[in-house]
C-alpha cells in the first residue's frame, strides 16, 4: 500500500505536533539519541474538507458545509515492543445556513507512514458536527491510535554506533554530518514513522482541494 493511494505528501506535512527536540535526528543535524516514537501530524491536502450542494457543483455559491481537522495532540507510551500513540484531534466547522438542527458526520483516518513513503496502516473513524438551530459554526473532537514495533523503528547499532561516534577538532570527519552519508540516512529513513491523521476524502475532493 502506497502513500499516494492515501493522497498524502508525506514531505509536506501541514503541522506537525513535535518538533526537533533533544532526543531525536533531525534533518541537517543530530542533537543526540532519536526517539522511537512516531512524528503526529496531518498530512498536505488532507486536512480540510467542502461539501458542496448540489454535489456536482464547485462553485463558491454551492459551498454546503466546510471543516478543519485542528489542534492534533498526542501521547506517546514506547514502554513495550509495540509503542502506542493515542491521538486526540478537534474538528472546526461550519454551514452557508443556520436553518434549523443538523448533523454532518465526517470521515477521517490515521495513518502510519514509514520512511516517509509507505503506509503500514490505515485506521478510519467518523466525527460528527452538530449544528444548533440558528447556529452556523459546530465542533467536534476526534481521536485515533497508532502502533509501530519498536524492533522497525530502532537504528540498527552499527548505525547509532557511527551517529554517536565522538569527533576530534581537526579531524577529517569531525565537521561531516553522519546523515549526510547515504547507508546511515537510509537507515535512519527506514526507522522514522509517522503517524498522519486527515479527512478520508473521495478523489474528486482531494483534487479540490489540491488544486483551488
Amino acid at each position: 500500500m502506497s502513500i499516494r493511494k492515501l493522497g498524502l505528501a508525506a514531505t509536506t506535512i501541514l503541522a506537525l505536533a513535535g518538533c526537533s527536540k533533544t532526543g531525536d535526528i533531525a534533518e541537517g543535524g543530530i542533537t543526540q539519541i532519536r526517539s522511537a516514537c512516531p512524528r503526529v501530524g496531518v498530512a498536505a491536502h488532507t486536512g480540510d474538507i467542502t461539501l458542496f450542494n448540489p454535489a456536482t457543483s464547485r462553485d463558491a455559491n454551492a459551498i454546503d458545509v466546510t471543516a478543519v481537522l485542528t489542534n492534533v495532540t498526542s501521547t506517546c507510551n514506547d514502554a513495550s515492543e509495540t509503542i502506542y500513540t493515542a491521538i486526540n484531534f478537534e474538528v472546526l466547522g461550519s454551514r452557508r445556513s443556520g436553518e434549523g438542527a443538523r448533523e454532518v458526520t465526517l470521515p477521517y483516518y490515521v495513518a502510519v507512514v514509514q520512511g516517509g513513503s509507505s503506509v503500514v496502516s490505515k485506521r478510519l473513524g467518523q466525527v460528527t458536527l452538530r449544528f444548533e438551530p440558528g447556529q452556523t459554526r459546530a465542533s467536534a473532537t476526534g481521536a485515533g491510535q497508532a502502533y509501530v514495533n519498536r524492533a522497525a523503528a530502532t537504528l540498527p547499532e552499527d548505525i547509532r554506533r557511527q551517529i554517536l561516534a565522538k569527533r576530534k577538532a581537526g579531524d577529517e570527519t569531525a565537521a561531516m554530518d553522519p546523515l549526510a552519508r547515504p547507508e546511515i540516512r537510509q537507515a535512519v529513513l527506514r526507522a522514522s514513522f509517522e503517524a498522519l491523521v486527515g479527512f478520508q476524502l473521495t478523489d474528486d475532493q482531494l483534487k479540490y482541494n489540491a488544486t483551488r
